[in-house]
């Protein structure tokens, strides 16, 4: 775990910091972003092992930005899992069909969160 890299993508600052303290506190390395577009220029320069994409951004949602990581070879590997505090009826297997391979829902329990980071990067 220690030094694997996570990128968080969510507008919500508050969430974001969430995310990065329970990350933290097993050993990983937060990568943050407020955007997809911020994401995909961060992707660029330090890919990460494992993204957790909110599904609700502002401009290019994350559904969309989840097609457009999975279309490109050199970010179509990197698991994604969606979070969302939307969660409606359908909507998991809407995230993944678009290539998320796990979801959560806001708030987080996060004794759920950590393991399902841990159990997509082979953790567990």
């Amino acid at each position: 775990m220690a030094g694997e890299r996570v990128l968080v993508i969510d507008d919500n600052a508050v969430n974001r910091r969430l995310a990065q303290v329970l990350l933290h506190s097993r050993g990983y390395e937060v990568c943050e972003a407020a955007s997809a577009p911020e994401a995909f220029a961060m992707l660029r320069e330090k890919p990460p092992h494992i993204i957790l994409m909110d599904l609700r951004l502002p401009g290019m949602d994350g559904l969309t930005a989840t097609r457009t990581l999975k279309a490109d070879p050199a970010t179509r590997d990197i698991p994604i899992v969606a979070v969302t505090s939307y969660a409606m009826k359908g909507d998991k297997e809407t995230a993944r069909e678009a290539g998320c391979c796990a979801y959560v829902t806001k708030p987080l329990d996060k004794a759920f969160f950590l393991e399902t980071v841990a159990r997509v990067l082979g953790k567990t």
